[in-house]
């Protein structure tokens, strides 16, 4: 397994001062886990984006603080500007390897459905991922789904029917449904649902004449407040 590293700083800079870090190109960012004090840091933004790409969410990291020994860390959360993605913060969970933990483990949906296939239904999944217990040295980037096994509108998959790994609990519900196949639309149905836009359109058209008409008023009298 590669070991992914990642360097950083203690950071004395705090609050809206650390927009000149982000200018300079780094990221604050900081250290915490159960039973330990938080810590903030900072690092350099491209480095970052390197090995956030490869570990995701669910991968360890070896995370060194100035000249102290690595630590193991997930990378719990990072928050990103809404226009430009970039990264303004990242939270790091410093694990304990001997310690069990709970995380997110994305589902990766294989093989190939025959229901989908040769009867044409439309492939429905319920779950993007799974909540799992487990210890660190046990975390995997994702679980995979065998969809051969819907050969029928009827066939689902469910939360009891996944192979995880060892050492992995899964603690949502067995009874849950990840995947299953619903029928093609009837050409009645699909005439029905095209009459309905038609009318919502027609809707949406009349709907925004009367806005237009109800705001037209009150734009005229902040015109001309001294009226």
């Amino acid at each position: 397994m590669t070991i992914l590293h990642l360097s950083a700083q203690p950071r004395a800079v705090v609050g809206k001062a650390v927009d000149r870090l982000r200018r300079q190109r780094n990221i604050p960012a900081v250290v915490y886990g159960h039973n330990l004090p938080s810590r903030p840091v900072t690092l350099e933004a491209k480095t970052f984006d390197t090995i956030y790409r490869q570990a995701g969410s669910t991968s360890l990291v070896d995370l060194s603080v100035g000249s102290a020994s690595p630590v193991k860390v997930l990378i719990h959360a990072v928050q990103r500007h809404p226009t430009t993605s970039q990264a303004l913060h990242v939270d790091f969970y410093q694990v304990k390897m001997s310690e069990k933990l709970e995380a997110d483990i994305e589902l990766r949906f294989v093989g190939e459905s025959a229901a989908v296939k040769e009867l044409g239904g439309v492939l429905v999944r319920a779950l993007d991922d799974v909540k799992v217990s487990c210890l660190p040295s046990d975390l995997v980037s994702s679980i995979d789904v065998d969809i051969n096994t819907l050969k029928t509108f009827e066939d689902k998959i469910h939360v009891r029917d996944l192979t995880v790994p060892a050492g992995l609990t899964i603690l949502d519900k067995a009874e849950e449904v990840v995947a299953s196949v619903t029928p093609p639309r009837s050409e009645a149905e699909l005439a029905s649902l095209s009459e309905q836009v038609e009318e919502n359109v027609e809707a949406v058209e009349v709907e925004k004449k009367e806005e237009a008409a109800d705001e037209a008023v009150p734009e005229a009298v902040t015109e001309k407040p001294n009226q």
